[in-house]
């Protein structure tokens, strides 16, 4: 395999980080939500004004992987206002970390946590913390891997549909 590399996203990278968040999400929960559902939080979710809006936060930032000039994974990151829930001041919360079906496996989203790692060690940040559904097994066996631990829960609305996130943080040394 090629050598991957992770740079940080600006706004004239929104059509890719569209057409890949479109994409991985849908590989990732299609099978086990309903049609609706998928399409509803794509068109309200995963939007260009949505995602727009994001990029331009200055409180999130964004890293895409790549594979020569073939985009395969990206991680979204956020600080103080940004996170989608209050835990404590000093924490960095991982909101997505997607990577391309045809790449599982080939430690992408193994590289993108590092460089999460990289970065809460620079900002001196005492946690990162994420959610993850309770059934996206594959997910959850990989941070359990990289040391992170469940403290917390809550639900996410998936269309008509009501599911739990597990959420899971590992302390900065």
């Amino acid at each position: 395999m090629n050598i991957i590399g992770i740079r940080k996203a600006t706004l004239s990278d929104l059509e890719t980080i569209q057409k890949i968040s479109i994409q991985t999400f849908i590989e990732t929960f299609a099978a086990v939500n309903t049609p609706e559902n998928i399409t509803n939080y794509i068109r309200d979710s995963l939007n260009t004004e949505q995602l727009s809006a994001e990029l331009n936060n200055v409180n999130s930032q964004f890293y895409i992987a790549y594979s020569d000039t073939e985009v395969v994974g990206y991680l979204k990151i956020n600080f103080g206002d940004a996170q989608t829930e209050v835990i404590n001041e000093n924490t960095l919360e991982v909101q997505r970390i997607y990577v391309i079906q045809n790449f599982h496996g080939k430690n992408i989203g193994q590289l993108l946590l590092d460089e999460v790692k990289k970065i809460a060690k620079n900002s001196g940040v005492e946690f990162i913390w994420l959610g993850v559904w309770e059934e996206n097994h594959r997910a959850l066996q990989f941070y359990t891997k990289n040391g992170f631990v469940v403290f917390d829960k809550h639900v996410f609305i998936m269309g008509n549909d009501e599911q739990t996130d597990l959420l899971m943080q590992l302390r900065i040394q």
